[in-house]
């Protein structure tokens, strides 16, 4: 079974001042989002996710990482996945459908990342949060590239749906100045080269 999809949005935000303050170089933060029927939707506790984690996630990842793409004009930096189930699903519905190479070595590979996709997964009625965390796609101590991408869709996911969605940014966040991690490291005296600081 390949993925069901109801609806696909694309959200382009481009911002050319924060703070009171022009931004030299507007960034951009874009999102791809899919809204497919829950595959395991009805059919109690499935013990086995993975046929339908290898049928639906070469597919979805590779519809969103070409919107994002051509969105982009491929010139990503950040970048990161989440996704919402509906309230008749389980978390981890949500979860299988991001937390699987066959999705999200679609994008890492498109745009020639180096990090892990940072993500968030909730459980959620219509109109739930959607919250994308970005990262650096090369470089995980980069702060100037923490950022998400907020958004809802009105009326998904419905019961038995599951919106997945990757993110991307263009440039960092707005007049970035709080410095990167390996500041702090060096100031604490820990090693540049362990940007966890652990």
């Amino acid at each position: 079974m390949s993925a069901e999809i109801r609806r696909t949005l694309l959200h382009v935000q481009t911002t050319f001042e924060e703070g009171g303050k022009t931004v030299d170089k507007p960034t951009k933060l874009i999102a791809a989002l899919a809204i497919i029927k829950n595959p395991w939707f009805g059919r109690g506790y499935v013990e086995n996710l993975r046929p339908e984690i290898r049928s639906c996630g070469p597919v979805l990842g590779k519809l969103l990482t070409d919107m994002i793409l051509e969105a982009s004009g491929g010139d990503v930096e950040g970048y990161g996945k989440a996704s919402v189930v509906g309230m008749g699903g389980e978390l981890e519905h949500a979860q299988a459908l991001t937390h699987t190479l066959w999705f999200g070595n679609q994008y890492r590979e498109a745009v020639d990342a180096k990090t892990y996709l940072v993500f968030a997964n909730t459980r959620g009625a219509a109109g739930t949060s959607l919250m994308i965390p970005l990262m650096d796609k090369h470089d995980g101590g980069r702060r100037s590239h923490y950022q998400t991408i907020h958004l809802t869709v009105p009326d998904a996911p419905a019961d038995d749906e599951v919106v997945v969605a990757l993110g991307a940014s263009l440039g960092g966040h707005p007049n970035h100045r709080i410095g990167n991690r390996y500041e702090d490291l060096k100031e604490m005296g820990h090693d540049v080269d362990n940007p966890a600081g652990v």
